[in-house]
């Protein structure tokens, strides 16, 4: 998997640079999330990359998102292109996890 970390005061902030979040992806941004996530409280997840996502890729973030719950952590997802950001509508994610538009408005956001 291809990302970048970048640390914004207290934020953490993972860039996927994959173009598809799928099979292929979904594992290694798991095991990524939960090292993240338990060792931070803000975690900030960029999908200004991704241009497709399936169920697996989903169920990563989704893990993510119930990792920072269970922990008291504060977990977001920023720069969602359309296609995916109707995926996650569908399956009502977006009503759970908390989407920005763009990482710069994350980062105001979750100070």
């Amino acid at each position: 998997m291809k990302y970048q970390l970048k640390e914004s005061n207290d934020i953490t902030v993972l860039c996927l640079e994959e173009e598809r979040l799928d099979t292929n992806v979904a594992p290694d941004l798991k095991a990524q999330l939960l090292m993240l996530i338990d060792a931070r409280k803000k975690v900030l997840l960029n999908l200004e990359s991704v241009q497709y996502a399936d169920s697996s890729g989903l169920g990563a973030i989704l893990l993510g998102y119930r990792q920072a719950r269970d922990l008291g952590a504060r977990f977001a997802v920023c720069g969602m292109q359309k296609r995916v950001y109707s995926l996650f509508s569908i399956a009502q994610l977006d009503s759970r996890i908390t989407i920005y538009k763009d990482e710069k408005e994350s980062l105001q956001q979750m100070k």
